[in-house]
């Protein structure tokens, strides 16, 4: 990364996206990939807000935007196309935030 540029400066030039996190504090204990989760959707935005509401998921990364905003990815345990959400393709890794997301212990 050149001196002064952000990170997205060098995404923009074919270098890596964003800032992947190996864990964030959450609810009082650390959350890293592999973690099961219970999803919970706050805003109800669209019809996959209502599909995935309940469902337990896996993370998969846990991943920053340009506002240094925290983005959790999943993929959804019982989706039989799970391990293409593992390849990170469309349909099957979904991004919630960390108030969208129940832990299970």
């Amino acid at each position: 990364m050149s001196a002064g540029a952000g990170w997205w400066e060098d995404a923009l030039d074919g270098a890596p996206g964003g800032p992947v996190r190996e864990s964030v504090r959450w609810q009082g204990a650390e959350l890293r990939s592999g973690d099961r989760v219970r999803l919970a959707p706050r805003r109800s935005a669209d019809i996959m807000d209502i599909a995935l509401r309940g469902r337990v998921a896996t993370v998969e990364s846990i991943e920053v935007d340009f506002e240094d905003a925290v983005h959790v990815a999943v993929t959804v345990d019982d989706d039989p196309g799970r391990d293409l959400g593992r390849l990170r393709q469309p349909g099957h890794r979904f991004f919630f935030g960390l108030d969208e997301l129940e832990p299970l212990r």
